[in-house]
C-alpha cells in the first residue's frame, strides 16, 4: 500500500512535530522496526535534511528548526474533531492507514498555533480508544479502489472467498460502502446473479476496476438496504434466542449490532447470525438479564463452557 518515500515523508513529519523522537516510537508508531527507521533516517540525511541523532540509552532523533509552515486557522472544537477522528481511524480494522494518521497527526501538531497544539496533545495523552470486539481487518487498498470505483461509476472485478471458503469471481457494479459492526461491508448488483448482493471486503482480494461504466440507482441508500438484510446473511450460526429484557432497552443496547429483535412477553426475542458463538454467549451474559437459548444448540454448548470457566474461577 505504502512505498518506502511516503514513509519517510512520514517520519519527516513526525520529526517536525516534536523536539525529539526515539527510534522504537518511529517504529511503533510505522509499524516497522527499528532497523528500517534507521534506513529512512538515512534516506532523509541523503536528501540534506538536518537529522540529528543521539546514541546509548535513550537515544533519540531530532530535526534543527526549519520546514515551518503558517499556522492554519483551527477553532479548539475542530482541533479536537481532527485528532480524535484520526484516533478513531486506527480502530476501524484499518491497519494498513497507520502511517497515513501518523503523518496527517505530525502535520496537524505543527501548523496549529502553541495553544491548539496543546489541546490535540491532550487527546492523544488522556482519550482511549480500543476497538470492538467484532472488528475485522480489512485491506486499506481494497477499501480505497472500491471507494473510487462508487465515486466513478465504475465496474470492479475481484476474487471473493465467502464463509465456507468457496472462491468465486466477481464482476459488481458498487453502489456504497459501509463500515457496520466491525466490518467493511460493499453492496452492489453483482453481474453473477443478477441481484444486489453485500460482500465483505475483508474477504475481497485483487479489486480491479473496469473499464465499464454503470448508473447507479436513484435514491439507493447502502446503509438503509444493509441494515435491513444483515441479520439474516449468511454466516456461521442463525442464533434466536428470548431476553428478559424491555424492547425500549434493546432497541437502544442493539441499534448498532447485526440483530433483529421484535417484543416478546414483556421481554425482547433477538434473531441474528454470528461466526463466534462464545463471544456471542459471553456479551448477553454481560447484560445481566434472564436468557432463553431457542437454537443454535452450538450457543447452549458455548454457555456450558462458560459456566465450566466460570466454576473454575469461582473454586480458585
Amino acid at each position: 500500500m505504502y512505498d518506502p518515500i511516503l514513509r519517510v515523508l512520514t517520519v519527516l513529519e513526525i520529526l517536525q512535530a516534536r523536539e525529539r523522537v526515539t527510534g522504537a516510537e518511529l517504529a511503533e508508531r510505522l509499524e516497522v522496526n527499528t532497523r528500517t527507521v534507521q534506513r529512512y533516517i538515512a534516506r532523509l540525511q541523503d536528501l540534506c535534511i538536518p537529522v540529528e541523532s543521539t546514541r546509548g540509552v535513550g537515544g533519540a532523533y531530532r530535526l534543527k528548526p526549519g520546514f515551518r509552515l503558517p499556522p492554519m486557522m483551527f477553532t479548539d472544537e475542530e482541533a479536537f474533531a481532527l485528532t480524535l477522528g484520526l484516533r478513531a481511524l486506527r480502530h476501524l480494522g484499518l491497519a494498513a492507514f497507520a502511517p497515513a494518521t501518523e503523518g496527517a497527526a505530525a502535520k496537524l501538531g505543527r501548523v496549529l498555533p502553541e495553544a491548539l497544539r496543546q489541546g490535540a496533545q491532550t487527546v492523544e495523552e488522556v482519550v482511549a480508544i480500543e476497538p470492538g470486539p467484532w472488528v475485522i481487518t480489512t485491506s486499506a487498498e481494497s477499501l480505497l479502489r472500491v471507494c473510487n470505483a462508487v465515486r466513478a461509476r465504475r465496474v470492479v472485478a475481484f476474487a471473493y472467498e465467502s464463509h465456507h471458503r468457496n472462491a468465486t469471481q466477481r464482476e459488481i457494479e458498487p453502489y456504497g460502502i459501509v463500515h457496520m459492526d466491525g466490518r467493511w461491508y460493499m453492496v452492489g448488483q453483482c453481474r453473477l446473479r443478477q441481484a444486489i448482493r453485500t460482500f465483505r471486503l475483508d474477504r475481497v482480494t485483487g479489486v480491479q476496476l473496469l473499464d465499464i461504466a454503470f448508473e447507479r440507482p436513484s435514491g439507493f441508500d447502502a446503509r438503509t438496504y444493509l441494515q435491513a438484510s444483515m441479520p439474516f446473511v449468511e454466516t456461521g450460526h442463525q442464533i434466536e434466542v428470548w431476553l428478559d429484557m424491555p424492547y425500549e432497552c434493546a432497541q437502544s443496547h442493539f441499534a448498532l449490532h447485526r440483530v433483529s429483535i421484535q417484543p416478546e412477553r414483556e421481554g425482547t426475542t433477538l434473531r441474528c447470525t454470528r461466526d463466534n458463538v462464545d463471544r456471542f454467549a459471553a456479551m448477553l451474559l454481560s447484560l445481566g438479564y434472564r436468557i432463553e437459548v431457542r437454537q443454535p444448540p452450538e450457543l447452549r454448548q458455548a454457555f456450558h463452557r462458560l459456566a465450566a470457566r466460570a466454576m473454575q474461577a469461582a473454586g480458585t
